[in-house]
């Protein structure tokens, strides 16, 4: 384009055009028409010399585009050179057959008619918005004030000139060409905004205005356009007079836009079309009858769902996402009520169609690979599931959140208050998930939620979450589960410094530690069988029987795959990791929290696990153990503890130690008296333990006289304690007389031996018991409860195990600690109830006479059958008989 315009320049001045490669030049043969046509009265832009002036400037923007379209036209007329003529674009796009028209399908065709008419819709933004740019460059024009000629600073006049010179020289007539025009042609041909810019301005886009510019060159740049404005109407006002004269007054009326009004009137139309007619106001009655029967419709909804879901689980599971959208039911009406409901529903489901193994995620190769069918719809069922187990734990959580954080929120549906209801049965259902899916897949997240709601302050709460821990605990056989909430527990007390509640530490009871115990005792009693091996079956079996022996081996390893349990080593490695936690926990808090109302049951858990604890720790732990007691800080019930943790160490592995444990034996046998009907009467369980393991256990290495001197407080105690109490204390001193037979002689009056009993001493050694005799038992003869009565028979006798003053089996056979509990009156009743006196119904009511002699009976008939003489009433008689 450039190179054209340049050509089609000189051929206006005769000048010869380059031949076609380097060529001889040849004269152009055409000329361009004049880009103006002059005016018929001769006064055209021809005609004009000097200035050109303002006015006239319109008629150039007017003529620009036509003669633009003339010189373009010009450069493809047929007699121009082919190798400066314009060849039109061959548009190489071939029209499509009607046979690929048939194979374009209609997405394609619909496609392009889209993509045609967002060209279009582009195009015409386009073209909106240089007319917007225009119209907002007039705008700014006309209110900008035009600047004075001269300049005001009045430097350089010289500079000033020339370039008013050059000024001149561009609004020279366009028919008038020069090397000017030709470069100011040459200009135009590389801008790309040729028809939009003015032609004044020869200037690239992207240069840089002139700092000399003036304003007046901008202002004469700018297109004109008529004033469109609507004119103000004008109010005349009454006018008002002044010393000076009449000043008339005016005010402008206010102009109204028919647009803007239409578009209120459409406003206010829908506005009006929502009003709707007020809501009846409902009594109490009337409300209580609506929200029985929404709720009744929520019921029914969901045990449809449960329903379905429950009858085909693989099916249905895209149900459950439906039933747990209830719980963000909204009518506050049934909204607490209804997702109670969801809650419970979905726990019951959950626990229904869960499978007894855990669902993992599947490897990309293992989605890539073509599966059945059956598979597949397995594999959607266990992917849903876990998805809406999770977002129904997720759901839990939530609500136990907004109950502890005391939030209302913008819906406004569920109060303060109930979501404390709430929050409590999502931690009922989290508590019946842990015990009852162990196995299942976000287990520890569980576990997480509920050992810091074993702390609560809410006691319903708490003991709710200690229970199901508890449960979990006793009903674990590998120890898995155990293993992950004791890692929990310890690392939480031990994050809240030992400030917890004592239940968490007292649920470390319940584990079940000793299952590998009895787990090998069953295998060494039932020991695997062993198979033959090939040269035995060979010398002792035919050919026959060993093929029947072959077959009978192969059932017996498959029926012993089928019914294998769980690895004893994998057991005891699991036990072993869970009791090294537990005694971390409880040997932190005797270090360092030995006044933490936690040490109870730290001792209690010692008394429990002492027999599994390492040797090493044997010395260090009785030295603890015994400057508890002696420290007086303790309470009875947990020095009591710290005896039994004493004796049970050194029950089990102490054994083989040389430790003198006679400052426990007189401990205990100085605290007994403190035990009594009232509130000590619970720490009597633990005295019958202790006893059964200070005594009856180390037999070997107790003597006659501490036997003795037991024995005599033992029944010295049995007088002012409850039943269940006084039971069991006798039933100790029964064990006792078995294993020490010499213990009888305190059945006889005759005293053995020199001395006389002290039974202020508190050393059992040195209270010569042998001296005394029990006569406690004859006092407990008389006692009104019928056991205690049989147990002292039964001891005055001898404590026979044959004949008329032996016990029956059902006392004999069980332990104290077991008599204790059985009869226990902490129901407040008698145990075993006392018989009530039926009294005999009486057929006939007994008359007066009954009563009386048969021959007093007869005299008052005969008396009364005579007849009754009128004779006058003589006192003197009856009063000389009586002096006589």
């Amino acid at each position: 384009m450039h190179s054209a315009l340049c050509c089609h320049a000189r051929a206006r001045r005769g000048a010869v055009g380059p031949g076609p490669r380097g060529g001889a030049r040849q004269p152009l043969s055409t000329e361009i028409p004049p880009p103006f046509p002059a005016a018929e009265d001769g006064e055209g832009l021809v005609a004009v010399s000097g200035w050109l002036r303002v006015a006239d400037f319109a008629r150039v923007l007017r003529f620009r585009d036509s003669w633009i379209t003339a010189v373009a036209d010009e450069f493809v007329q047929p007699g121009y050179p082919a190798h400066l003529r314009m060849k039109a674009r061959r548009n190489k796009k071939q029209v499509p057959s009607f046979r690929k028209l048939l194979k374009t399908s209609k997405v394609k065709l619909e496609n392009k008619l889209k993509n045609k008419q967002f060209k279009q819709q582009s195009t015409l933004k386009k073209y909106r918005k240089e007319q917007r740019k225009l119209r907002q460059a007039v705008k700014d024009a006309v209110s900008k004030k035009p600047v004075p000629l001269e300049d005001p600073k009045g430097k350089r006049p010289g500079k000033r000139i020339e370039r008013e010179e050059e000024e001149e020289e561009e609004a020279l007539p366009l028919d008038m060409m020069d090397e000017d025009d030709l470069q100011l042609m040459k200009d135009l041909g590389q801008r790309a905004s040729f028809l939009t810019r003015d032609i004044s301005s020869s200037e690239p886009v992207h240069v840089k205005k002139r700092k000399h510019e003036s304003v007046i060159d901008k202002y004469e740049k700018i297109p004109r356009t008529l004033q469109t404005a609507p004119e103000k109407e004008l109010i005349h006002l009454l006018p008002i007079k002044d010393k000076s004269g009449i000043i008339p007054q005016t005010r402008e009326k206010p102009v109204i836009d028919s647009n803007q009004d239409e578009e209120d009137q459409e406003e206010m139309e829908p506005e009006e079309e929502i009003i709707e007619k007020p809501i009846k106001e409902l009594t109490l009655e009337e409300h209580l009858i609506e929200r029985k029967k929404k709720l009744q419709e929520r019921k029914m909804h969901i045990a449809a769902l449960a329903s379905a879901i429950l009858s085909d689980p693989e099916s249905n599971i895209k149900k459950l996402k439906e039933l747990r959208s209830m719980l963000m039911e909204q009518d506050p009406d049934v909204a607490v009520t209804v997702r109670k409901l969801v809650i419970v529903s979905l726990m019951e489901l959950f626990k229904d169609i869960t499978p007894s193994y855990k669902i993992r995620p599947l490897t990309e190769a293992e989605k890539s690979t073509k599966i059945r069918k059956e598979t597949q719809k397995l594999r959607e069922f266990e992917e849903g599931l876990v998805s809406q187990y999770k977002f129904y734990l997720e759901n839990l959580e939530q609500m136990i959140k907004d109950w502890k954080q005391r939030k209302l929120k913008k819906s406004n549906v569920v109060s303060l208050k109930a979501y404390k209801g709430l929050a409590e049965v999502a931690v009922k259902s989290l508590c019946e998930l842990l015990v009852a899916l162990p196995h299942f897949n976000f287990h520890n997240n569980i576990i997480v939620l509920i050992v810091p709601l074993m702390n609560d302050m809410s006691k319903l709460i708490s003991e709710m979450c200690c229970e199901a821990v508890k449960k979990l605990f006793k009903q674990d056989k590998l120890g898995q589960a155990s293993l992950g909430v004791i890692k929990v527990i310890s690392g939480y007390v031990k994050g809240r410094n030992y400030e917890v509640r004592p239940e968490m530490l007292k649920t470390f009871l319940c584990l079940r530690i000793k299952e590998i115990e009895v787990k090998k005792d069953t295998e060494d009693i039932n020991k695997p069988k062993k198979f033959m091996t090939f040269k035995e079956k060979r010398r002792t079996l035919s050919r026959m029987q060993r093929k029947w022996k072959k077959a009978e081996e192969k059932l017996e390893r498959e029926l012993r795959e089928a019914e294998a349990s769980e690895s004893t080593e994998k057991k005891l490695k699991l036990h072993t990791e869970t009791l090294n936690i537990v005694f971390v926990t409880y040997f932190r808090i005797l270090k360092k929290a030995q006044r933490s109302p936690l040490l109870p049951a730290v001792l209690e858990g010692l008394a429990k696990f002492a027999h599994l604890i390492n040797v090493e720790f044997f010395d260090d732990l009785l030295i603890v153990l015994h400057s508890l007691i002696e420290s007086g800080d303790l309470s009875y019930q947990e020095s009591l503890h710290c005896v039994q943790t004493a004796f049970n160490i050194l029950s089990g592995q102490g054994d083989v130690l040389n430790i003198d444990p006679m400052k426990f034996y007189t401990h205990l046998y100085k605290t007994l008296f403190k035990l009594h009907a009232g509130a000590t009467n619970e720490g009597v369980e633990t005295v019958l333990q202790c006893l059964d393991v200070m005594l009856t256990k180390r037999r070997k290495q107790v003597s006659q006289q501490r036997a003795l001197a037991f024995i005599k407080r033992l029944c010295t105690l049995a007088l002012h304690v409850l039943p269940n109490s006084s039971i069991g204390v006798l039933a100790t001193n029964r064990i006792l007389m078995h294993t020490f037979p010499k213990t009888d002689l305190l059945l006889d009056n005759e005293s053995q031996g020199s001395g006389v009993f002290l039974p202020e001493l508190d050393e059992p050694e040195y209270c010569n018991a042998q001296n005394t005799a029990l006569w406690e038992l004859h006092a407990l003869r008389r006692h009104y409860h019928p056991i205690v009565q049989k147990f002292a028979v039964h001891l005055i006798a001898g404590a026979p195990s044959e004949g008329s003053e032996a016990l029956k089996p059902e006392l004999s056979r069980r332990s104290a600690a077991e008599l204790f509990e059985a009869y226990s009156m902490a129901a407040m009743t008698f145990n075993p109830p006392v018989e009530s006196s039926n009294s005999k119904r009486k057929d006939q009511v007994l008359q007066g006479d009954s009563f009386l002699n048969e021959e007093l009976n007869q005299l008052i008939k005969r008396h009364c059958s005579q007849v009754a003489a009128q004779l006058p009433l003589d006192f003197t008689k009856c009063l000389e008989t009586s002096l006589r």
